[in-house]
């Protein structure tokens, strides 16, 4: 018992020295400096052996280079700073061009060989080689930014690296640049995404057959319709009983209601990407859209467009306790996201003949999205 707590505490005094010194040191030996330091003393034991002035001087001469190394290397990294340019619209998992501008804020002296590395959360995963920078100069590269989450993003964390002149140590500087980017929900298809879209559009263009105005098509007479629909000309026609369809007036209207309610976290991020999916794809075609949640109403194009709901869905958080509204458009086409589609049906979402309906609940998603 007493060894193994013995060797516990080993392990993490260990693994804390480790983290430090590949992690804490703003500066660390390389091989060629291991080697050098090793000539250095080499030739210095000699030196005090034979009391040989050649060799206190190259001994010297060794020192110096070394310190002098040491400090080039940290005025060539200091005075740097880092400015992340990415598009105004942005979504997860997918990457997007930006751009990076390195600026050295020394007026005479430049920057030689620093290399540039972005951290797990910066989105930049690249590693940048600038072969010198002029003093008070300012350049700039293009990058591919990937992030994985959707929120809002302030601070990107970046690490500048060198071992100019001579190679002798790597010396690294951590600089923070600071930049509110807002990440949208993932607009690409997920697993089961687009099945899901193509029975929602199936199911869209059922309910666009009714009895409006405008002409939507002639197709069979079916058992119990009306008399007063049948197309004679074309019953002639075709010797067999033929009716004329109309078009439902605002046929491309939407409602989508996400229900804020719910305990899982696994299932509110898919619903949210499936959501934003929807919204996208449906923008792309046209169609007017409300999107309604219990603390959010607006519809495009009327009052925004399909970038403010992105907005609102990159920020969005379930809201436990907070029950869901009525609806109070019976002739828009509804889709509704709830991980209890009973409430939903209780309160009259889908229910009715002159509505359609999809509600998507706990089961929508068979592989939902990590948090």
């Amino acid at each position: 018992m007493i060894k193994s707590l013995h060797d516990s505490w080993l392990a993490r005094v260990w693994r804390k020295f480790r983290a430090f010194w590949t992690q804490g040191l703003r500066q660390t030996v390389t091989g060629t400096g291991v080697a050098y330091t090793a000539a250095i003393g080499v030739v210095g034991a000699g030196a005090f052996i034979s009391a040989n002035n050649l060799l206190f001087l190259i001994f010297a001469a060794m020192l110096s280079t070394l310190l002098v190394s040491g400090f080039i290397s940290r005025l060539g990294i200091a005075g740097l700073e880092i400015n992340l340019m990415v598009p105004e619209h942005i979504s997860a998992r997918r990457k997007v061009r930006a751009g990076i501008r390195i600026r050295n804020l020394k007026r005479w002296i430049p920057s030689f060989s620093i290399h540039l590395a972005g951290s797990k959360e910066s989105g930049v995963d690249a590693i940048l080689y600038f072969p010198v920078i002029p003093g008070g100069a300012a350049l700039e590269e293009p990058v591919e930014v990937y992030f994985p989450k959707r929120g809002a993003q302030r601070e990107r964390t970046f690490q500048f690296s060198t071992r100019f002149p001579f190679g002798f140590s790597e010396r690294r500087e951590m600089v923070t640049a600071q930049h509110d980017i807002l990440v949208y929900p993932c607009v690409d298809a997920q697993p089961g995404f687009e099945s899901l879209l193509a029975g929602v559009r199936g199911e869209m263009e059922a309910q666009q057959r009714g009895r409006g105005h405008d002409f939507y098509r002639i197709r069979p007479y079916e058992a119990l319709e009306s008399a007063r629909h049948v197309d004679w000309k074309a019953t002639a026609h075709t010797r067999d009983l033929q009716v004329r369809e109309f078009a439902r007036e605002q046929d491309n209207r939407v409602v989508i209601y996400f229900d804020l309610d719910t305990e899982s976290e696994a299932w509110f991020e898919s619903a949210v990407d499936c959501a934003a999916f929807f919204a996208f794809r449906l923008a792309e075609r046209g169609a007017q859209v409300r999107f309604l949640t219990q603390e959010f109403d607006v519809s495009f194009p009327d009052e925004g467009d399909i970038y403010t709901i992105l907005k609102y869905l990159a920020l969005v958080s379930p809201m436990r306790g907070k029950a869901p509204a009525a609806p109070d458009d019976p002739s828009s086409f509804q889709i509704v996201f709830s991980a209890n589609p009973q409430r939903m049906s209780a309160l009259g979402w889908g229910v009715g003949d002159e509505r359609g309906a999809r509600v998507l609940g706990l089961d929508a998603f068979t592989d939902p999205v990590e948090p």
